[in-house]
């Protein structure tokens, strides 16, 4: 359980472990008024609030940018876009993996869970596709849809989150997230990059999104962000009836005999037996 003086410092900067997250997202309340906004969205599920997450952790996680060596990029440039993001499984700045911790945690997931009715949220924590985002003047990302599994893991994409750190960012710079209608066609709502704001925004075969436009900020000044990407496997179900306790070596007749049964029986037979047995003791 977390105190009122728990605390990490990041280069000078003290930061209460308790106040890394608006408390708001332990509010059933307001939880439960988020997945209603959440489903009735358009053009397709999306959820944009402001402020989960101290600014000073943020501000924190601008600082990192910068710190990052050229190693610690990879770039991305083709005719759909042309834009940077932190390698895969790179070693990220403290702030950066506090924030990366947060929202890959049990708790977290639990909320987004509850916002999505997803069940069984997995996280990657190689962070595929997500991590830190940058995009320098000129760059851009055209309208799109989301990779539907991991290249690795093959899980299914349910959702990716994105947090922006944009401070002081004109909407005459471009930049701003652009969600079209299941056509692809039109534009119908556009999302400012604005500092502290985040957007979640659920996978699925109408998602489609970007910033199709190349960005005019002042030389030096670039679109940034951190997204992580949440899954599912929807193969679960199938799976955990070929699931097998753990096998001691050393067992007694009975429960060899009892192992055995269960993995031969159908499962609704092997548990009338057992109502039986208990019946009978």
């Amino acid at each position: 359980m977390l105190g009122s003086d728990d605390f990490v410092t990041i280069r000078g900067k003290r930061l209460g472990l308790k106040e890394l997250v608006d408390p708001c997202l332990y509010d059933e309340a307001y939880l439960l008024n988020l997945r209603n906004r959440l489903q009735s969205a358009q053009p397709f599920q999306h959820l944009i609030e402001n402020n989960w997450f101290n600014p000073v952790l943020l501000e924190l996680i601008l600082e990192e940018f910068e710190l990052n060596d050229a190693s610690a990029w990879r770039s991305v440039a083709n005719k759909n876009q042309s834009t940077q993001r932190s390698v895969l499984g790179s070693s990220l700045g403290p702030a950066s993996q506090i924030y990366f911790g947060l929202v890959n945690s049990g708790w977290f997931v639990q909320v987004l869970s509850l916002l999505t009715e997803v069940d069984e949220l997995l996280v990657d924590a190689h962070l595929y596709g997500g991590g830190l985002h940058e995009t320098k003047p000129g760059g851009r990302f055209g309208i799109h849809r989301d990779f539907d599994r991991h290249l690795r893991s093959g899980l299914h994409n349910e959702m990716v989150m994105i947090t922006y750190l944009n401070k002081c960012w004109l909407p005459e710079w471009g930049g701003a997230l652009e969600l079209w209608d299941a056509t692809a066609t039109q534009r119908v709502t556009s999302v400012e990059p604005e500092f502290g704001r985040t957007i979640l925004m659920r996978h699925g075969r109408n998602s489609f999104h970007g910033h199709p436009h190349p960005l005019t900020p002042p030389e030096g000044v670039k679109r940034r962000s951190l997204a992580s990407y949440y899954y599912s496997n929807r193969f679960a179900k199938i799976d955990r009836e070929a699931r097998q306790n753990s096998l001691f070596l050393f067992m007694s007749k009975s429960d060899r005999a009892r192992r055995i049964g269960k993995a031969v029986m159908p499962p609704m037979l092997w548990d009338v037996i057992g109502k039986l047995v208990r019946r009978i003791k």
